[in-house]
């Protein structure tokens, strides 16, 4: 399952650039919500486990997940999360590794079709581990904008470019919108240069970056601070409440609050 191993990558690269991290610094207030570099790390590691958990004991993953949404609803998931997780700094990020590098490994050779329960709808693991790429991704793009590193974006990026096409409809449900009857066509370069398409052509288009694509659809960069080129209302609609990840309705960050520092 090629997504493991893009799973892995994307952990690696994150890694790489909070090796050198230590003391104060994992204090540091990101741009997204002004979580630290501890929040980061506690959110990630979290759900690491949890999916793992899905793998190896769907029982104990339901009674986790149910004791947590018990307590997030009471406290907040924020709350939840540092409280299920207690290390913090050098010690969170070396287990945190220790983790995903066993994922990456022990999800491999997985049949991708294969069922596992979620917080939500159960998936196919072969989802379950590109949403966990996208998260880390996603995330990780706090880090590298705050730490004032320009990432450098692989291929794997087609993943997250795949939830953002699959999301298309949630992020009009979620909103409380109808959902228009086609996908605006999209055409997207890749880091290496292949271009990407999808949906149909028509006057609803967007092209430009699949990186950029990507960081709209997890709400890391406001549509005015890309070059996409957007056409016609339904596009221009999506760009604006793209949301590929699950939970409650999420508001884009208004342009120009992310960037690299």
């Amino acid at each position: 399952m090629q997504q493991a191993k893009d799973f892995l990558d994307e952990n690696e690269a994150l890694y790489a650039i909070l090796a050198n991290v230590t003391g104060d610094q994992w204090e540091t207030a990101t741009q997204f919500k002004g979580w630290t570099l501890n929040d980061v790390l506690v959110h990630l590691h979290y759900w690491n486990q949890m999916a793992d958990l899905s793998l190896q004991d769907p029982e104990a993953f339901t009674a986790r997940i149910g004791a947590l949404f018990t307590k997030a609803k009471a406290e907040g998931l924020r709350k939840a999360e540092n409280e299920a997780i207690t290390l913090r700094r050098d010690e969170l990020r070396d287990e945190w590794r220790v983790l995903y590098t066993e994922i990456g490994s022990r999800w491999a050779d997985l049949d991708p079709k294969h069922r596992v329960k979620w917080a939500g709808p159960d998936m196919s693991v072969r989802s379950s581990i590109t949403a966990r790429q996208m998260e880390t991704w996603a995330h990780g793009q706090e880090v590298f904008d705050i730490l004032g590193v320009e990432r450098v974006e692989r291929d794997r990026i087609k993943n997250v470019v795949i939830l953002g096409v699959n999301t298309f409809g949630w992020a009009y449900q979620v909103n409380g919108k109808p959902v228009p009857e086609a996908m605006p066509h999209l055409e997207l370069t890749a880091p290496s240069g292949v271009v990407w398409e999808f949906g149909e052509p028509g006057n609803n288009r967007i092209s430009g970056s699949a990186v950029e694509f990507a960081q709209v659809s997890a709400q890391t960069r406001n549509i005015a601070d890309t070059s996409l080129r957007v056409e016609g209302p339904i596009a221009t609609e999506w760009m604006s409440i793209a949301q590929c990840f699950a939970g409650g309705r999420e508001t884009p960050p208004e342009p120009g609050s992310r960037h690299i520092a």
